[in-house]
């Protein structure tokens, strides 16, 4: 073992030491030796000395003070960890809403190419304005921002028209969702998107084909690891607050439902928006007529949906 004399004038040593003193034969003046620690013993003291602050912590009596809470407990957004589909529990409310009818559903054609969902061309049509209003005054009814809430629409022309008419009714604040990209359905009817849906009865992993241009092709676990972004960010900002999520299309907002309440996202299409529809989430706020056949069958882990 190394020993180092240490004078007055000499700078420590950068490691733990422990001093040992010597009065042999110059009691007034004692020599100061250094002794190297075992780095084991280092770790070891250095783990036995934080864990009392990470254990759980038995009732303690103060007479004078009220008790300090232990490090474990102190409430922390960090502490809510990564947001897993279906949660444990939410930490805020949630109002589902498709926005109302569009100048293409209008005329029946599919549009979700991102280049033109802030075209005037993908805003709401007359029936679509009627149908926000009425979302903006059910959400009013039914109390959603009587505290306080946020809006979190698509940045689609339509969904931010449907976010300002939901803002000026209730008075709240509001902050942005795209539509499911559709590849080469974009442009084609509305009803071939029946033909989208039978592939993703097979798989959430099938993809609508390609187009090259832009428009994304999206599945259904794409769309899912979207939502569970927006649910992570959402489930972290706010706490015990009001949100109002507002899609351009249906969905976002079946398989984002699908994924909460724990269903087989195969069968998201079966809990379908209408334009303008209004939803408060819990898990039992699946209307009646549209409780889908996966309600036999639990999802605890998707989009792996076996």
């Amino acid at each position: 073992m190394l020993v180092t004399p240490s004078a007055s004038n000499k700078t420590p040593p950068p490691y733990p030491t422990t001093a040992v003193a010597s009065s042999i034969n110059h009691p007034e003046n004692p020599q100061i030796h250094l002794k190297s620690i075992d780095r084991r013993y280092i770790l070891a003291s250095l783990a036995a000395s934080i864990t009392p602050f990470f254990a759980p912590q038995p009732p303690v009596s103060y007479d004078e003070s009220p008790p300090l809470l232990p490090i474990s407990v102190l409430p922390s957004a960090a502490a809510r960890g990564l947001f897993q589909m279906p949660p444990v529990r939410l930490s805020n409310r949630y109002y589902l809403v498709r926005a109302g009818e569009s100048e293409f559903e209008s005329l029946g054609i599919i549009n979700t190419n991102p280049v033109a969902k802030t075209s005037v061309d993908n805003g709401l049509s007359n029936i679509g304005k009627k149908q926000t209003v009425r979302a903006a005054l059910r959400l009013k009814e039914m109390g959603a921002c009587e505290n306080s809430c946020w809006i979190w629409p698509s940045i689609t022309q339509r969904s931010y028209q449907a976010a300002e008419v939901i803002a000026a009714v209730n008075g709240v604040n509001r902050s942005f969702l795209d539509a499911r990209g559709l590849g080469a359905y974009e442009g084609k009817s509305l009803q071939s998107v029946s033909e989208i849906y039978a592939s993703d009865g097979l798989s959430t992993n099938i993809k609508p084909p390609p187009i090259n241009d832009g428009t994304p092709n999206e599945s259904v676990a794409d769309v899912f690891v979207r939502v569970t972004q927006l649910m992570s960010i959402l489930e972290t900002q706010y706490s015990e607050d009001t949100v109002i999520i507002v899609s351009p299309d249906s969905d976002n907002l079946t398989i984002l439902q699908a994924g909460l309440v724990g269903l087989d996202l195969r069968r998201h299409n079966e809990l379908s928006f209408e334009p303008g529809e209004v939803r408060f989430f819990d898990p039992s706020s699946i209307p009646t007529y549209k409780q889908p056949a996966s309600a036999l069958y639990k999802c605890l882990n998707p989009p792996r949906c076996t």
